[in-house]
């Protein structure tokens, strides 16, 4: 796909995520994250679990876990500010401006309602149309999004759907009001090989009239269809390029280990390298490169001295040692 050099749709920069710990003290879940997403570009949040992915797609809807908060930055959405926003107004901004693909569609659709009131009801909340008007459109989106018999399944709930077509239904609630932003959290978890490229597929289609966040922990899945990367570990954003420089030529020894660790079919394939150690909690004062502790490239200056996220030849990277092309 290519992406034009248009201004960015989302702009998130220096973006801190916070927990009460101890009392008065506040600890950073995310710290730093700062990224663009222009019209009609995908782009993939890798890492491991715990890195900060789902938390920093949760701040762009005003979804931040209570007692959390964002502690500090800036997002933006087609130039307006989106980080002081309250109550009402974040329900103004989901399903119309930013819509989500949680990763579980079991539990982001009610269980006790048919699938056609929830997506009418999402529907009529941002469009001042007619009951009929609602049915019509739910309809349109059900076909859009590969619903056999569309008509036939608005009064069916969710555990009587397989979990495919729950999936596509939890797609069409994102869609339907047209947001500018689809978020898609691990939207592919737990379904066989054959749905997971037909999920795949139609998301890709859908990215042309949106941008795309696509949060996930499967190399193959990020490289099929994102158009950029970004590597994020604890927290913070380590590599970000496009899908074929980071996948291909990976700068960052944390994106070097994560590929090291990924099982292969070939039958020259060299035997798998786990990454040594674990990460930092969120507690950890950790005043240099987070990943340092585990890192076989760490240099003195890397426990005490933190990297800056900068463009290095061909990426954004935050390394003072990145791995030689």
């Amino acid at each position: 796909m290519t992406v034009t050099a248009a201004p960015p749709l989302l702009t998130v920069t220096d973006l801190r995520i916070e927990f009460p710990y101890g009392g008065a003290d506040w600890v950073p879940v995310v710290d730093g994250v700062s990224f663009e997403l222009r019209r009609g570009e995908s782009l993939g949040f890798v890492g491991e679990s715990g890195s900060g992915k789902t938390m920093t797609a949760l701040s762009l809807l005003g979804l931040i876990p209570a007692p959390g908060r964002i502690g500090a930055g800036r997002i933006e959405l087609n130039g307006r500010r989106l980080d002081g926003l309250r109550g009402e107004e974040w329900a103004q901004v989901r399903s119309r401006e930013i819509g989500i693909v949680f990763q579980d569609a079991m539990s982001g659709l009610n269980p006790v309602r048919s699938i056609g009131s929830i997506l009418m009801e999402t529907y009529r909340r941002h469009n001042d149309v007619s009951r009929g008007e609602a049915r019509a459109r739910v309809l349109e989106i059900l076909e859009d999004v590969g619903i056999p018999a569309p008509a036939e399944r608005l009064g069916v709930y969710p555990h009587q759907l397989s979990g495919g077509l729950r999936q596509r239904v939890m797609i069409a609630l994102a869609v339907i009001n047209r947001p500018a932003v689809i978020i898609a959290d691990e939207p592919t978890t737990a379904l066989d090989a054959t749905i997971q490229a037909q999920i795949l597929d139609l998301l890709r289609a859908l990215v042309r009239d949106a941008a795309l966040i696509l949060i996930t922990h499967d190399l193959g899945v990020a490289a099929s269809i994102c158009d950029r990367i970004a590597v994020i570990y604890s927290g913070r954003i380590a590599e970000v390029g496009t899908a074929t420089e980071v996948l291909g030529r990976p700068r960052h020894p944390y994106t070097a280990g994560l590929l090291a660790a990924v099982p292969s079919f070939e039958p020259d394939r060299r035997p798998l390298v786990p990454i040594a150690g674990t990460p930092p909690t969120p507690t950890d004062v950790v005043p240099g490169c987070a990943f340092a502790p585990r890192c076989t490239r760490a240099l003195d200056r890397c426990p005490t001295d933190r990297p800056v996220l900068e463009l290095q030849g061909d990426r954004l990277l935050a390394c003072w040692n990145p791995v030689d092309v």
